[in-house]
C-alpha cells in the first residue's frame, strides 16, 4: 500500500482486512500484524492511523454499528408492511450477519476494547448487541402503534426474547447460520401471542 494512500481508503482496506481475518480466524487472531499481512501492507500503515490497536478496533466496532443503524431505519421503515413474522424473520438473519456476529466475541474477548466503546457511544460496552436490540424494539413499537401488535404488549421483554434467542441461534460459527425456518420458528413462539391479541 503506498504510503501516501488517502486516510478513508487505508483505514477501509484495514477494517475490510480485519473482517477477513476475524471470520477466519476468530477473535484469538485478530491481531495488527494478522490485519496487515491480510491487506498486503505494512505493519506502521496501522499506526500511522490508530494510536494502538484497541484504537482501531473501537473504530472497527463503531463502523460495523454506524452500518446496522441503516438496517435498522429500513426495519422501521417496513412496519406496517408484510407480516410482522415475516419482517422480523429477516431482520434477525441481516441484523446477525456473519460480521455482526464475529464482531460480539471479540468485544467479549477483548477487556481494554470494552471502556473505549463505553466512552464512545451509548451502550457502547455491548455494542452490535444494543443497536440489534434498539432496532427489534423500535419497530415492534411503530408495528404496536400501527395495531398490529396489541396495546398491552410488553415491548422489552419481547425484544430481549428475539435478540437473546436470535443471538443464541447465530452464535455457533462452526455449524453455520441457522436456516430461514429455525429463524422463523423462533420468531413465530416469541410474538404469536402478542400479534393474535392485537384490537380488531
Amino acid at each position: 500500500m503506498p504510503t501516501g494512500v488517502h486516510l478513508r481508503h487505508a483505514r477501509q482496506q484495514l477494517f475490510d482486512a480485519a473482517e477477513r481475518v476475524l471470520l477466519r480466524d476468530g477473535p484469538n487472531g485478530l491481531t495488527g500484524r494478522a490485519v496487515t499481512d491480510e491487506a498486503g501492507c505494512a505493519k506502521g500503515v496501522l499506526h500511522r492511523h490508530f494510536t494502538d490497536f484497541d484504537a482501531f478496533l473501537t473504530e472497527l466496532v463503531l463502523d460495523r454499528a454506524g452500518q446496522l443503524e441503516k438496517q435498522a431505519g429500513a426495519l422501521r421503515e417496513s412496519a406496517g408492511t408484510g407480516t410482522v413474522r415475516e419482517n422480523l424473520t429477516s431482520a434477525l438473519i441481516t441484523l446477525f450477519g456473519p460480521i455482526p456476529v464475529a464482531i460480539i466475541p471479540l468485544i467479549t474477548f477483548r477487556d481494554e476494547l470494552r471502556p473505549r466503546l463505553r466512552q464512545a457511544m451509548p451502550g457502547g460496552g455491548i455494542a452490535i448487541l444494543t443497536q440489534v436490540t434498539n432496532a427489534i424494539s423500535a419497530y415492534l413499537a411503530a408495528e404496536r402503534e400501527l395495531g398490529r401488535i396489541a396495546e398491552e404488549a410488553d415491548i422489552d421483554s419481547l425484544t430481549l426474547s428475539l435478540v437473546g434467542g436470535g443471538h443464541l441461534l447465530f452464535a455457533d460459527r462452526d455449524s453455520g447460520p441457522p436456516t430461514t425456518a429455525a429463524v422463523n420458528k423462533l420468531v413465530t413462539a416469541v410474538i404469536t401471542d402478542a400479534v393474535q391479541r392485537r384490537p380488531a
